[in-house]
This record gives C-alpha cells, sequence and structure tokens, in this order.
C-alpha cells in the first residue's frame, strides 16, 4: 500500500453491495471512520450491519464497491488480509476454542514458538497483558469452558486487543456482560480511543450508542438511512432513522384481569443452585418478570421448570395436577413452552427452512397413522404463524440462518405458540433484535396474555423488565430475594434485590 493520503478517514467503505439467495442485504453503503473515532453504527435487524463488518473482517467477500484504508484501496478477501490492515472483528457470538486454555485462545493461530515448539511461558505474560486491558483477573491457563460466559466475551476482546488492531470492530460486545463487566468495557473503549485506535461499536442498546460514540451511521434496509454528529446523538433521532417512523408507546401494555392459578412451585431446587428452594405462582392471563443480575440463576431455574434439567427437589403443580417434568417432551404435553436464551443453538436449526423450523414442536403431535409427517398440516401451520407472527422471509422455505435476528426470535415463538401453550417460558426474548422487532415482541406477549397464557420471562433489561411485567420475582446467586407488585417495582427497588439485600422486599 501506498502511503497515506493526508486527512483521508482511516477506513472509508464506497458502495458496497452484497446479495444473498432471496435478499438483497446490502445496496451502495458507504461508511467512514476516522482515526481514534468510535463510529456507532445502528440498525433494525436485517438492516445490513453484521454484513458489512463481515466483509471488512474478511469473513465475506462484497459483491460491489470498494474499502479503503487512508485512502488507499484494499482487497479484504480473508481474515488474515483484515488482520494485517490492522482491523479484528469482535463477533455477537462467541467465536473462542473453550477446551484451550485462556492464553491459548488469545494468541490462536499466532503462537510464539521456541525451539520449534509453542512457547507457553512468554503466551502466559503477553496474554496478562491483554485480559488486564479489559480488567480479567484470570489465570492464562485457565480453560476458556470454565469461565462465564461474560468473563468468555471479555478473553474475545482481549483476542482482538492483542493484534494491535488500528480498527477494532464490536458486535453487540455487552449482550452477555454484566453491569460491572460493561462499565469496564466502556473504560477500555475510551482508553482506546485516547490511544488512537478506531472503534466500529454496533449495539441494539441506544443509551450504549448515545454514551460511547463521536458519530453514528444509520442503516435501514441494506441502505444508508442518515448520519448524526456527537451533538445530534439521542434515542429519539436515532429510532426514527432506524425505523423511519414514529415508535409511540414502546411497550404494548393494556389492563387485564389475572385468572386462576395455572403454575405452582414449591421449594424447588435446581442442579445448578440445590442449596436454595424457590417458591412462587403463575397465574392465567399474567406476566412475570424475572430479574437479577449474570449468574443469578434465572436461566437454570426456566430450564427446570422445562425439564431441561431435572429438578433436584420440590414439587411443580400445573392446573392443581402435580407434575414430575423430568424431561421437555413432559412438559410440553403439560402445555408448557420454552424460548430459549440462545435461540441459534438452542431455539431453532438453523440450517433447515421456515417451514421445518415452524412446525418441529407438532410433528409427533400432527403426524399421521403410522408415523408419517401430515405435510398439509404442517404448510397450514407455516402460513398461519408466518402471518400471525408477521415473519419477513422472502418465502417458507427460506434457509432460517438467512433471517434477521429478530425474525429468527419470531419462528421460535411460532414454533411453540403452534402448540398452543399454557404457559410461555421466555428467556431474554428480545436480546440482540432491533427497537422495531422488539416492539412487535411486546405486543404479542400482551396478546397472549390477554388470551389467558400465563408468560413467566426473564430480562436483563431494567426498561423492558419495569414496561412489562405486572409483577417481578428477583434473584440473586440462586436464591429468591424478594417479589415486587406492580405498584412496587421501580429500578432501584429491583436493583437492592438484585444484589442480594433481602430486605428491600419489605
Amino acid at each position: 500500500m501506498s502511503d497515506p493520503t493526508p486527512d483521508a478517514p482511516l477506513l472509508q467503505v464506497r458502495s458496497i453491495g452484497k446479495s444473498f439467495p432471496g435478499v438483497r442485504a446490502l445496496n451502495e453503503v458507504d461508511l467512514a471512520l476516522d482515526h481514534g473515532q468510535v463510529l456507532g453504527l445502528i440498525g433494525e435487524n436485517g438492516a445490513g450491519k453484521s454484513t458489512l463488518m463481515k466483509i471488512l473482517a474478511g469473513v465475506q467477500p462484497p459483491d460491489d464497491g470498494e474499502i479503503l484504508i487512508e485512502g488507499e484501496a484494499v482487497e479484504v478477501s480473508s481474515t488474515r488480509d483484515a488482520l494485517s490492515l490492522g482491523i479484528a472483528l469482535i463477533h455477537q457470538e462467541l467465536n473462542l476454542a473453550t477446551n484451550l486454555s485462556v492464553g491459548a485462545n488469545v494468541f490462536l493461530g499466532r503462537e510464539p514458538l521456541r525451539g520449534g515448539f509453542i512457547d507457553d511461558t512468554r503466551i502466559a505474560e503477553e496474554s496478562r497483558k491483554f485480559l488486564s486491558m479489559v480488567g480479567l483477573d484470570v489465570d492464562p491457563a485457565t480453560l476458556v469452558g470454565d469461565l462465564t460466559i461474560g468473563r468468555q466475551q471479555m478473553v474475545e476482546i482481549a483476542k482482538a486487543l492483542s493484534v494491535d488492531a488500528r480498527v477494532l470492530i464490536m458486535d453487540e460486545p455487552t449482550s452477555s456482560l454484566s453491569q460491572k463487566e460493561t462499565e469496564n468495557l466502556f473504560e477500555v473503549i475510551k482508553d482506546l480511543r485516547q490511544r488512537g485506535v478506531s472503534v466500529i461499536y454496533i449495539s441494539h442498546r441506544l443509551s450504549e450508542v448515545k454514551e460511547l460514540s463521536d458519530h453514528v451511521t444509520v442503516l435501514r434496509d441494506g441502505e444508508n438511512a442518515g448520519e448524526l454528529a456527537r451533538e445530534e446523538i439521542n434515542h429519539d433521532a436515532m429510532v426514527r432513522l432506524m425505523v423511519g417512523r414514529d415508535l409511540s408507546g414502546h411497550f404494548a401494555k393494556e389492563q387485564r384481569e389475572s385468572g386462576d392459578t395455572v403454575l405452582e412451585v414449591r421449594d424447588l431446587r435446581t442442579p445448578a443452585h440445590p442449596q436454595f428452594a424457590l417458591s412462587f405462582s403463575l397465574q392465567a392471563g399474567e406476566i412475570v418478570g424475572v430479574a437479577g443480575l449474570v449468574g443469578a440463576g434465572r436461566t437454570e431455574m426456566l430450564e427446570t421448570l422445562f425439564g431441561a434439567t431435572p429438578a433436584v427437589g420440590g414439587t411443580i403443580e400445573i392446573e392443581d395436577q402435580e407434575s414430575v417434568i423430568k424431561a421437555p417432551l413432559e412438559a410440553i404435553g403439560m402445555g408448557v413452552a420454552l424460548a430459549p436464551e440462545d435461540r441459534k443453538k438452542q431455539g431453532l436449526v438453523v440450517d433447515m427452512s421456515v417451514r421445518e423450523n415452524l412446525s418441529l414442536a407438532a410433528l409427533r403431535r400432527d403426524r399421521k397413522k403410522g408415523g408419517f409427517l401430515d405435510f398439509a398440516k404442517e404448510n397450514e401451520i407455516t402460513k398461519e404463524m408466518i402471518k400471525s407472527m408477521r415473519v419477513k422471509t422472502p418465502s417458507e422455505e427460506q434457509v432460517v440462518r438467512y433471517l434477521s435476528g429478530g425474525n429468527q426470535q419470531k419462528v421460535v415463538l411460532g414454533k411453540w405458540l403452534a402448540m398452543k401453550p399454557r404457559i410461555l417460558l421466555l428467556d431474554e426474548p428480545t436480546r440482540g433484535i432491533d427497537v422495531g422487532a422488539k416492539r412487535e415482541i411486546y405486543a404479542l406477549m400482551d396478546k397472549l396474555a390477554q388470551s389467558g397464557v400465563a408468560i413467566l420471562f426473564v430480562s436483563s433489561e431494567m426498561e423492558e423488565v419495569l414496561g412489562m411485567a405486572d409483577r417481578v420475582i428477583v434473584m440473586h446467586e440462586g436464591r429468591m430475594t424478594g417479589e415486587l407488585s406492580r405498584e412496587e417495582l421501580t429500578e432501584e427497588s429491583i436493583m437492592q434485590l438484585a444484589t442480594g439485600r433481602e430486605e428491600a422486599a419489605a
């Protein structure tokens, strides 16, 4: 590459285009990133953000357009090309080898050698430096698989920093982090900016984008929708550019009366936290939130209720019938459904079609005599759910992998709603989806509750808990620390209980 052009942006994208089967993901997209700048990149799911970042990182080639570094056109045909140009991508989905140590992951593919063998001593010494930059105090010899998801994310960031990147692309980096880890990451980003490193920050959490960004670029339907300078960045301005419309009344919640008790949990003990007994109830037509910090045991509780991890003690009553739920199939038979936190790994078969995913849970129920698949019934379910869930897909045969995150989540929910559940368990139902899709999920939750479905949902977004829940169960390190009625719900009251202060319930 020749000498840099004076005053040229560090990174520039001109008229980038990219198509997938049935989808035009990017159309003549432009982007510019200056030296030592944090650029917020936002847009609804399906806007093309992740596709653009994969092109910049060499994961996918563009169909049209060009990429420039300091004014000079460059070829980014592989991740190795991107790294050699100083471009590093921190994936939204963790990209670590969980069977290797922390240090081995930081230097994976770039291991220093000594006498022809991997120099483990140097790896340990060097990786400590990058781990300290992200505030992660762990032994480099620790297996990555033994760390929490939040800590694994910090290892991913340390790995990116270790390549001495000039451009650091962060795709939803805080989605699995606790509040403390998130605050630490923000300090790391601000420190990188001071040292001249540029950051492209992608997040659906607009408060984070507002706090960090020097400039914001907005994509909508694969095209540029607008730019915001530092002084113009605020929530309403970002939402207007993202969705092209006003989203007043973000939380769709109407007054309703709850019905009879449909779920009674008494002294339930989960395999993850067998020392603590959990007791609560759930009424028909009620939306109950489960709040808490990372590691509170919320996901483990839902998995136990669904039979994915059978209880080690206690009882579960469904409509006054005591149930022994030892497997998900038994839970489904009792009218219980679970939309898991990790939709790609646990909620979908991403290489199957929309049709196949939507009918997956109902195959046993709707099979013909002799065990054959009832294709007519499958097509009926598919058409009904695509219409009622408003799934944006070119066809019912579209492979789910190519749908946006919001539409993937709708397919997960549609699969279970086809079973007509009485109790719906939702684990982070809006994680990683945009504000427009979130509002549709909230409206769906309210509609289901109006029809008498009981909903128990886990969420790490305080605004979501306060906006949607009729009451809230709060957990801390595996135990219930309190329960708050609608009238008692405030951010402070939830955080008091989430940090272990049970007396706050009084």
